[in-house]
């Protein structure tokens, strides 16, 4: 059989929290939303992904933005998948630095579709 892009929903739950609003509550409730529920998702059977968009993903190359970057590379370090958009990354000339860091580029387009797909809870922060 020929895997022509469809996307099998996943057998096991998946929470993505996607972060777009670049205020600073809402990047540290975000960051540390996303830590808490990396603590217990694995003993409840759930995987967790972490997506920026819009607002947000402009703090990802803000050195203002010191508490927010270090809260994203912590949740790299401790496995969970960050992605932020492609086009985005491309218009601010910023993938290099993002993939560097393990910040994975995806198309919002396909990133959001991928969800749907997977059958994955999606909260917006």
């Amino acid at each position: 059989m020929v895997n022509d892009g469809d996307v099998t929903p996943s057998i096991q739950p998946k929470t993505v929290i996607n972060i777009v609003r670049a205020d600073t509550d809402a990047l540290i409730g975000a960051t540390t939303v996303s830590r808490r529920i990396h603590e217990v998702a694995p003993e409840r059977g759930v995987t967790l992904e972490v997506f920026v968009f819009a607002s947000a993903q402009r703090a990802l190359t803000d050195e203002r933005r010191a508490e927010f970057n270090a809260a994203i590379d912590d949740l790299i370090a401790s496995g969970v998948p960050v992605s932020a958009c492609l086009n985005f990354a491309l218009k601010l000339g910023a993938t290099d630095p993002l993939a560097h860091r393990g910040i994975q580029l995806e198309a919002a387009r396909e990133a959001y579709l991928r969800y749907t797909l997977e059958g994955a809870t999606v909260i917006t922060i």
